[in-house]
Order: C-alpha cells, then structure tokens, then sequence
C-alpha cells in the first residue's frame, strides 16, 4: 500500500489564473514561465493548463526539449540564454528564443552558422543579476541587429521591486534610458508588475508564480487576486497520542502540551518537500478544518493539535496545503516564500492530475 502523502495539480486553475493575467495586461502576449518544473507542478500540466499562452518561458534546455516532446509548438523562450555555444544549435533545431544578457553570448550568436533566432536583449534596470548597462544598450543591440544569425530582437528587463509601491518607477525610467530609440518589442512585466504596475505591461509579460495560484505579494492573498491554487499537498494521519499536560513531542522536545490533549502524526516531514523549519503554530488542516502543526517537522512525519478536529482518527485526511490551506500561509509562518514550497516537492511525493473545476 503506498504512503497517503500526494500531491494533485488542477490544470483548470493554471487556465484560470492564466485568464486572470489575461484580464489584467489586455493586450500584451502572455509568456507563461514554467522553469523549475513548472513550479513544481510539472511540464506536462503546464503544457495543458497554458494551452492558451502565447510562448512558454523556461531556462533549462532539457525542459525545452521535453517541452517540443510534449506537443507545445508556439514559441519558448529561454530565460538565461545559453550556456555555452552549443546551445544554440540545439536552440536553432527546437526553434527557441534566447535571452543575451552578457557579451559571451553575443560572441557565440556571431559565430552561429543555423537557422536565425529570436533575441531578447536583457537590460539591467537596477537588479544587478543579469544583463547589459543601459548606456551599453544601443551599441549591443546594433551589433546585435547586423547578425544574419539574428532574426528579431526584443527588450527586456525585470524587477526587483514590483511587489513595492512605487518600486517600479527607476526600473522603467532606466529602462527607458536605454532603450528609447530602439525599435523592437518590450517584455517587463513579472507577477507583480502584471498585478499592480499596468504601465508596465508593454508587448509582452512574463508572470511566473500567480499563474499557479500564490501571490507576489506578502501583504496580500492570491484569493484576493481572484487566483486559484493549483497544486493540493495531502496526506493522512497514520498515528495519534494523547498527551498528557507536561508530555513533549518530536525531537528537541520543542512543544510542551500545556494541558491534556490528543495530536495527529501526518505522514510528511522535509525529505517531502515541507519545510523543517515550520514552527509549532503552522497552519494546517485536517478533515477540512484549519488547526495547527505542534514540535518540529521530521523527515517523514510531523505533529497536528487535533483539539479543533474531535473527530480525527487515523486514517483522517490532511491538507498541508490547498484550497483550505494557502501555501502563502505556510510559507509566512516558516518564513519563506510560496514559490520555495511548491518547487521544493520532492521527488518521492507522487504528483497526480486533479481533474475537477472550483
């Protein structure tokens, strides 16, 4: 018998969070960013649930492969461009757009013999990960206008900052900057840029994590977008205790029970992908109501206060995160973000297809 823990993803949310982008930046192409497996949620689901997208957007070259493998036909672009020269033949055979974001990249893009390829230029509007100087934007891009092995260039940028009131304003004016008196489509717009910051919106967007259901912004939820989770993580409880007041739970004793009361034990720890650092308060949910982890998280198991949930029982269901539980929520009380949890699923957790609509 397998272990109860799964994790099921809802393609009708991916389609319906997508429209939500849709509403927002109407006009502007839609590049779903499925890097990291989809957030997690797989390639497959993405290639169902983004059937409507415009391009999709990765960084691993095997993803854009498996991708082509999959049926998707329209444009994929590949978000850190390539890695060494080679890539672009693989890029020239699968027809896959590349990010030059760095003068290497354009060396080996002149000295590419294949079929001619789609360009976006990165600009580095004031993240200082990757990209070109706005002041060294124009020369860039002319040399990169005069390649046969280019056949269209567009401009992109990304933010550090959208989430923030006003935290796109020097990004955009740097943009700008550089990029005024070049022809050519713009791509700017990340999640939190798509939500809050519609000047920005331009040719094309790039949203990642609002596309499965959590929100770029901590201050507020993705219900509250009108976005629906698209990944469940469940489980079951396979054991229960019942404490006495001054009984401790799990390693470290972390949690003394102040008074009599019965736990659950959920069959996920952190070689699942839930966070070892979730502290006792966690919010999780069991027979559908909200209650709390107790102690630290284990490998494979961890603790629930089943005092909100009288009827609990082994064999009682528990969603660490879902519909009833926002994995925003889990991941503000362990300190993190959203997007670490649902990339974070491990491989032993098996991933299936939930094929009901909200």
């Amino acid at each position: 018998m397998p272990r109860p823990i799964v994790a099921s993803v809802r393609p009708a949310a991916l389609r319906a969070n997508l429209e939500v982008v849709r509403r927002l930046a109407r006009g502007a192409r839609v590049w779903a960013v499925v890097k990291a497996n989809a957030y997690g949620h797989g390639l497959s689901h993405a290639v169902e649930g983004f059937a409507l997208a415009d391009g999709l957007a990765v960084l691993e070259w095997d993803a854009a492969q498996r991708l082509r493998e999959l049926g998707w036909q329209r444009p994929i672009l590949m978000l850190e461009g390539a890695f060494e020269s080679a890539d672009l033949v693989l890029a020239a055979a699968h027809d896959l757009a590349v990010v030059v974001h760095e003068p290497r990249q354009a060396s080996w893009l002149a000295s590419h013999a294949g079929a001619p390829l789609e360009v976006h230029l990165k600009v580095n509007s004031g993240m200082n990960r990757l990209g070109f100087r706005p002041a060294d934007v124009p020369s860039v891009y002319r040399t990169l206008e005069q390649m046969a092995s280019v056949r269209a260039i567009t401009l992109m940028t990304h933010f550090a900052n959208a989430d923030r009131p006003g935290g796109v304003a020097a990004p955009v004016s740097a943009f700008e900057a550089g990029t005024a008196s070049l022809p050519g489509d713009r791509s700017l717009a990340n999640s939190a840029a798509v939500l809050d910051c519609p000047e920005t919106h331009r040719d094309w967007v790039r949203p990642g994590i609002m596309l499965y259901g959590a929100s770029p912004d901590a201050d507020r939820s993705a219900a509250s977008f009108g976005l629906q989770p698209a990944m469940s993580l469940r489980s079951a409880l396979i054991g229960v205790q019942s404490l006495a007041a001054g009984d401790a739970v799990g390693y470290g004793s972390t949690f003394v029970a102040g008074h009599a009361m019965r736990i659950g034990i959920a069959a996920c720890g952190y070689a699942d992908g839930y966070p070892r650092h979730a502290p006792t308060g966690t919010p999780i949910a069991v027979h559908g109501v909200i209650t709390r982890t107790v102690g630290r998280v284990s490998m494979d198991m961890l603790a629930v206060d089943l005092d909100p949930v009288p009827q609990a029982d082994v064999g009682s269901p528990v969603e660490l995160w879902g519909d009833t539980v926002p994995v925003d929520a889990v991941a503000a009380a362990a300190g993190t973000i959203g997007y670490e949890l649902l990339c974070a699923v491990a491989p032993r957790v098996p991933v299936i297809t939930d094929r009901t609509a909200r």
